[in-house]
């Protein structure tokens, strides 16, 4: 035991210093190194969902009846084969420009820190993208920054400009900056137990400045321009300071019920901009979605007249992110290892 504690002493620190000298690598390598572009990822919703479906038959049917499925199947296709072949050469080329729908993923931090990867998918998907088809983002978010979802709402106005149908899809909560984002698309829909709304502006800052002064610190704040700091967490906050912070929020919730208004006229905006949330099948009667239904019936119902195709942008790694989860997972690795060799001398 006492060699094994040594060891492991040794070890850890061995590693330390891999560690420290990695780190300085990737620092000087990072700086060397061309920024590198993402990877797009690019996969068939209907092949997965075809697959299952065949497994399914497998599974449940005789062998008899999976035949007859094998046969029709091979009926049609050659009766649809043989009418486009006769078909007029207009109509043909109509068929086979098959609609696309373009699925994308937004999940939501208070930062709308994923606005970095949608807005590289829906340039991706702008190139390629017509008329007849659709994009459906599948959006989860309770909201955050105003300047960040503000770009991620501009990001989703894109596509509308490229004259391409935008549905939202909400499965779970798209709550004050998740709404912003939703409303500007052509649809919006919502699972029954979806929150939606909550088109409301709030901000609190925490003040210690009583504790400061029992403790006799004094902090001292300069500011040139009469607003440039209304309220502070260490100093001390006045009337002035506190009702022009309020009127900035006001300002702000103006400036959200003008855009959503623009985007839902539809929308009686005093009624519902109170900073409330309502579950989607609520929320169907106030105007706030079109559709009670959860995204995965959305895709489904379009799986037999369109390909439904999922679209994923990856970030590059840093060196150093590379470095740091290899050194973990060699880490975790050495650890389980160590642990079971150290189990297996006590008789464990």
């Amino acid at each position: 035991m006492e060699f094994l504690t040594d060891y492991a002493g040794f070890l850890l620190k061995l590693i330390s210093v891999a560690v420290v000298i990695g780190f300085l690598l990737a620092i000087v390598a990072s700086g060397k190194r061309k920024a590198q572009p993402g990877s797009l990822s690019v996969s068939k919703l209907n092949e997965g969902y075809d697959a299952m479906k065949a497994e399914l038959d497998r599974q449940l049917l005789d062998k008899k009846t999976l035949k007859n499925i094998a046969k029709e199947k091979k009926k049609q296709t050659k009766l649809d084969k043989k009418a486009q072949k006769n078909a007029p050469k207009d109509s043909v080329v109509e068929e086979s420009a098959k609609k696309r729908v373009y699925v994308l993923d937004f999940d939501g931090d208070i930062k709308a820190s994923a606005v970095d990867t949608m807005r590289e998918e829906i340039t991706a998907v702008l190139s390629v993208a017509t008329p007849q088809d659709e994009v459906v983002v599948r959006l989860e978010s309770g909201g955050g920054v105003v300047h960040g979802y503000g770009l991620a709402a501009s990001q989703l106005q894109r596509i509308r400009e490229a004259h391409i149908p935008l549905t939202i899809c909400v499965d779970k909560v798209a709550a004050s900056g998740g709404y912003m984002m939703a409303c500007v698309a052509d649809k919006i829909i919502a699972a029954p137990f979806a929150i939606l709304g909550s088109i409301g502006v709030v901000a609190q800052v925490p003040n210690v400045h009583r504790l400061l002064g029992k403790s006799l610190i004094d902090v001292e704040l300069h500011t040139a321009g009469r607003y440039k700091r209304t309220l502070t967490m260490l100093g001390e906050n006045t009337d002035e300071g506190r009702e022009k912070f309020k009127q900035d929020l006001e300002d702000t919730h103006g400036l959200f019920k003008r855009f959503v208004s623009s985007q839902r006229p539809q929308l009686d905006i005093e009624e519902i901009a109170t900073g409330e949330t309502w579950y989607g099948s609520e929320a169907l009667g106030n105007k706030l979605v079109d559709v009670v239904m959860t995204s995965d019936a959305y895709l489904v119902s379009h799986y037999e007249k369109a390909d439904v195709v999922q679209v994923v942008y990856k970030q590059p790694k840093g060196m150093a992110e590379r470095l740091g989860l290899s050194f973990f997972a060699v880490l975790e690795q050495k650890a389980v290892s160590w642990l079971g060799k150290l189990a297996q001398s006590r008789g464990y």
